[in-house]
């Protein structure tokens, strides 16, 4: 062997070394010029959330949807009549089972949403603090107040019927009994500002005592209130017991008001005496009941910094029946 031949040995260390040289300059290429070398942003599709599916419009229609510096944020889905009418034919077909489970069970039911928002936690702070324009803290706090105002109605599910009921004096040999019922099915506005505390504050005491319900969003700032549509979805809320649409109220509600399968209305978002009315006037035609909300010099007052004052029973209340039954004593 000549002095500057190479040995077996190193001839076949060069082959490797060049193989794997040629190996990386080839994964470089493809990385660079290949068909994955631009990665692209899955873009989220913002649906209506209905008998516990995500659809699009009916319609196809979308609109879109602005951060509080008015940069575009996202295309949100329009609901129409047709998506409307969707929804309370999903809620009426949960009613029975909703208002049937034990209160215990639709406190747990509640509670569990809590739990499912407190994962998402994150996500809510950062839409919220995007879409209202407020700082990290305030952000924050305001996803405590919505998690825990769920908390705060799931303990009430299974007292309402002690505080709300009675046991009535009667001159005669019976027993007489007040107990409160679920209305049924209740289309409600949820409030422009608060987008997920007001939304919280307005699903909550609806489906507590065993109704079910539609709920326009926030129009202007919808994300998060699809972001609390998900959160129900992998909850244990049974499919239909909460609706969630999107868009404008003053197309949508009108149809909802004259339905003649809704039974109450919570007027807490609309911000227009004129809508309100219509409204009230369209109800009428089935005797709803309908929830209105304050109103100073012919428009609502901007009532945000009220959501995070202690409810109280009153929205509850308001969607509640009272059954009295009369029972032979001794029998």
């Amino acid at each position: 062997m000549s002095e500057h031949e190479p040995s077996h040995a190193e001839a076949s260390q060069a082959v490797s070394t060049q193989a794997v040289s040629t190996q990386a300059s080839s994964t470089q290429a493809s990385s660079t010029h290949g068909p994955f070398s631009t990665r692209v942003d899955v873009r989220k599709t913002y649906k209506l959330y209905i008998g516990g599916a995500f659809p699009r419009s009916e319609s196809g229609r979308t609109y879109e949807a602005f951060d509080a510096q008015g940069v575009f944020w996202a295309n949100v889905a329009k609901a129409s009549r047709k998506d409307a009418r969707d929804a309370v034919l999903a809620a009426r077909t949960a009613f029975s089972g909703w208002s049937g489970a034990t209160a215990y069970n639709r406190g747990q039911v509640l509670y569990r949403i809590a739990e499912v928002m407190e994962g998402r936690r994150r996500q809510l702070e950062d839409e919220i603090q995007q879409g209202q324009g407020c700082t990290a803290d305030q952000a924050r706090n305001l996803v405590s107040e919505a998690i825990d105002r769920w908390v705060w109605y799931a303990g009430w599910s299974d007292k309402l019927a002690a505080v709300l009921g009675s046991s009535n004096p009667v001159a005669g040999p019976y027993f007489n009994f007040s107990t409160p019922e679920p209305t049924g099915v209740v289309a409600a506005v949820a409030p422009r500002a608060c987008s997920l505390l007001g939304l919280v504050s307005v699903i909550a005491p609806i489906i507590v005592s065993g109704n079910t319900c539609i709920v326009m969003a926030s129009q202007g700032r919808p994300i998060p209130a699809i972001t609390l549509a998900e959160a129900i979805a992998t909850s244990d809320v049974s499919a239909g017991v909460v609706n969630i649409l999107t868009g404008d109220p003053a197309e949508v509600m009108p149809w909802l008001a004259s339905h003649a399968d809704v039974n109450a209305l919570d007027l807490s978002g609309v911000e227009d005496a004129a809508l309100a009315t219509l409204l009230e006037q369209q109800a009428a035609g089935t005797v709803k009941r309908v929830r209105r909300p304050k109103w100073v010099a012919g428009r609502q007052a901007d009532a945000g910094s009220d959501w995070l004052a202690e409810p109280g029973l009153g929205a509850m209340r308001a969607f509640l029946e009272t059954k009295t039954v009369w029972h032979p004593q001794g029998v």
